[in-house]
């Protein structure tokens, strides 16, 4: 839901425009520790994403694609515990497998931690938009999880568009 703040009507008199259930925002995870948990496409993904943003990440998995070798992460090549959330700002589970992926989020949220699940949009704290960054601008787009490709074909064509006007 949407909330109209500057409408000068009370809050409980505001309309309000349902389907939108996530606020946008940009975390500032330079030297946060961040866990991932699971080593596969959709980890890697994540997982170059948060390197970039400068966290400090560390992947637990008991196996793992070979291109995570060359990222500066901790590599823990093994199954998920509990105690491997310790010290972590934000909580990411991207693995094959729904019992561990549930597991990794009901103890996340036990401790305070925001975690994504990426095969499990209603069991997020937060969704990661499709994001189109050219030097200092950043543009996000999402469809509240709903539908990622669409998101992702809205930031190819924000692309186009700004390649267009550089």
């Amino acid at each position: 839901m949407i909330d109209c703040p500057r409408s000068g009507v009370p809050a409980a008199k505001r309309p309000i425009i349902f389907g939108v259930t996530h606020y946008p925002v940009f975390l500032d995870i330079r030297g946060k520790q961040v866990l991932v948990v699971g080593a596969g496409k959709v980890a890697l993904r994540k997982t170059r994403g948060l390197v970039d943003a400068g966290a400090r990440v560390t992947v637990v998995a008991p196996e793992c694609l070979p291109e995570f070798e060359d990222q500066p992460v901790k590599l823990v090549r093994r199954r998920f515990r509990v105690s491997d959330l310790n010290g972590a700002a934000l909580a990411f589970t991207a693995t094959n497998d729904r019992l561990v992926n549930r597991r990794v989020m009901e103890a996340a949220r036990r401790r305070g931690i925001l975690v994504n699940v990426a095969d499990a949009r209603n069991e997020c704290d937060f969704i990661l938009p499709a994001r189109i960054a050219s030097g200092d601008l950043q543009i996000a787009v999402s469809t509240g999880g709903r539908s990622p490709r669409l998101a992702a074909g809205l930031r190819r064509e924000i692309e186009n568009l700004l390649r267009k006007h550089r």
